[in-house]
């Protein structure tokens, strides 16, 4: 167990990092309750290895943690969505004053986002997720997924592809419909 300067270090190291910690795991385990487990769990082994942290970037080697054990939990159980299948971003328009109709375009878009963002493997997931919503440099992404920056880069690029496919497949199938 950790000396109360530990636990008094620990805490003001790696709790800033739980809304990170928290939004990684929702996006790989789909499901909020699930990655409140996963993080809970994460941060009982932060909390164990914490005495092998010696300084450093404690958000990465927090969601080293996370990613980690999110991916020992989804092998337990879902492990049929770890597979990978090997086949940009949108941009929003905000206006200063959005009228309704606006507004539900942008919600529809939004669900539509969601909804690819969770139909890709959990691989393409993570970076987007590290790269876009947490905002981190692809040797980052590479460190705490424990891959080389290559295949960051590559996933990064299949997975914005996939979302485009799937963002715009429904554009071009209302075009087909009206050209027909």
């Amino acid at each position: 167990m950790l000396e109360p300067n530990q636990l008094a270090r620990f805490e003001q190291t790696v709790l800033p990092h739980l809304d990170a910690a928290y939004n990684l795991a929702r996006w790989l385990t789909r499901n909020d309750q699930d990655a409140q487990d996963v993080v809970q769990e994460a941060y009982l082994r932060a909390l164990k290895f914490f005495g092998g942290f010696h300084g450093g970037e404690s958000r990465a080697w927090l969601l080293t943690i996370v990613r980690n054990t999110c991916f020992t939990w989804l092998r337990r159980n879902r492990g049929h969505e770890l597979t990978i299948d090997l086949e940009e971003e949108i941009q929003s328009l905000e206006s200063p004053a959005p009228n309704p109709e606006t507004v539900l375009l942008q919600s529809a878009d939004e669900q539509r986002l969601k909804q690819a963002l969770e139909e890709l493997s959990a691989e393409f997931r993570e970076v987007v997720i590290l790269r876009e919503l947490e905002g981190l440099s692809y040797k980052e992404i590479a460190e705490i997924a424990g891959v080389p920056i290559g295949t960051v880069m590559s996933r990064l690029a299949r997975a914005r592809k996939r979302l485009q496919q799937s963002l715009t497949a429904p554009l071009h199938q209302e075009v087909d419909l009206e050209l027909s």
